[in-house]
């Protein structure tokens, strides 16, 4: 432990510096890293840019009702890739799903798939409206704003966000895809991050030591407590969205249930994360008042901050889990449900699953971080 304090005992602009080349070298690495996906076959001998819808024609389009099915006629100019300036014919194909299906209008931009062979282009494909442009500037003012309220430590905060991004879809995914044990892998990307954002927070140091030690424990709670429940309430990991069609994509060997109890403590470590932080900091700013306090009373300081804030955050867990399934409630209500069948209705269940197992791991956190706090930032050097 000596040995480990000691670690964490360097000068502060050593420190603060450490943590951020750190998270470049690893944010370096994981840009440079393949996922091994890049070259799928469906994508052989096609090529993907933005195209201007110059017309539209509507005749086959057919209406019934709210649906709408048949296919839509578009000339467009293609703006980017090896046949920009090109006008061609591209065509969009309604399937009858309000979900899926898309309307081009004169003027607007789409995402086109061209096919072609060599200098010939074969078929243009709508896929959808073109928002990448829009999701970058959104990204732009993300950035300029949190750098703009939060300074240097905002600056961090898009390090730690562009870190996080890359190790899901760098690591986490394509390991996903091979067939790795999808708890542990989610578990040890976990931990890695945590580490990763809270250091960046407070570089190397206790205060660090103290608020990952409090939030892999929380971490670890949660994890086998989801493994347990998701058997006890038989639910299937198919319950996942798009994960039928993963298995159909040739992926049959995926364990989705696995994949659905590392979701769960997945979707609840940013909330551990914060917690953990608002614990050490708020021990760290009553040792800095009172240095001659003893761990135990620093540890109740702490732990009354937990108490206030795990009131909000159990909260924080139903709203974000629930989100998404307003329209399934009201679906609900609107055919007058009994509350009885709907608790018991599989997508409800893994919801309830999600956010008791997510809180549990948060009350777990906050006394494990409040006596890791209480213990460490009161040790002398």
């Amino acid at each position: 432990m000596k040995k480990i304090l000691s670690a964490f005992s360097l000068p502060n602009i050593l420190r603060g510096q450490a943590s951020v080349l750190a998270s470049l070298f690893l944010l370096l690495v994981l840009l440079l890293i393949p996922t091994g996906y890049e070259d799928a076959v469906i994508y052989k001998g096609t090529d993907r840019c933005a195209a201007e819808v110059l017309s539209v024609n509507n005749d086959s389009i057919i209406d019934t009702g709210l649906v709408r099915s048949g296919e839509q006629t578009c000339r467009v100019l293609l703006k980017g890739g090896r046949f920009k300036g090109r006008e061609a014919e591209a065509f969009n194909l309604l399937n009858g799903s309000l979900e899926n299906d898309k309307i081009f209008k004169e003027g607007e931009l789409a995402q086109v798939v061209i096919s072609y062979d060599g200098s010939k282009i074969l078929s243009v494909n709508m896929i959808d409206h073109y928002r990448i442009t829009k999701e970058i500037i959104l990204g732009i003012l993300f950035v300029l704003v949190l750098i703009a309220v939060a300074g240097k430590t905002g600056i961090r905060a898009v390090l730690s966000f562009a870190v996080t991004v890359l190790m899901i879809w760098k690591v986490l995914v394509p390991l996903y895809l091979k067939g790795y044990q999808p708890v542990l892998i989610g578990f040890f990307i976990t931990c890695v991050l945590t580490v990763i954002i809270i250091s960046l927070v407070y570089g190397f140091e206790r205060r660090t030591l103290a608020a990952v030690s409090g939030a892999m424990a929380g971490l670890f709670v949660t994890a086998a407590a989801g493994a347990v429940f998701t058997d006890i309430f038989k639910i299937h990991g198919a319950i996942m969205p798009y994960s039928e069609s993963l298995l159909y994509s040739g992926y049959s060997h995926l364990n989705l249930t696995h994949i659905f109890m590392a979701s769960i403590f997945i979707g609840s470590s940013g909330a551990v994360m914060d917690l953990s932080v608002d614990i050490t900091s708020a021990v760290h700013e009553v040792v800095c008042k009172k240095p001659d306090i003893g761990w135990r009373e620093a540890a109740v300081s702490g732990m009354n901050v937990g108490r206030a804030a795990m009131g909000t955050m159990t909260t924080t867990l139903l709203l974000a889990y629930s989100g998404g399934y307003v329209t399934l409630l009201m679906v609900f209500m609107a055919q007058g449900t009994p509350i009885y069948n709907i608790l018991n209705y599989k997508y409800v269940s893994s919801e309830i699953l999600d956010t008791v197992i997510g809180s549990m791991g948060l009350v777990t956190v906050a006394p494990l971080t409040a006596l890791c706090a209480g213990w460490l930032l009161t040790r002398k050097k």
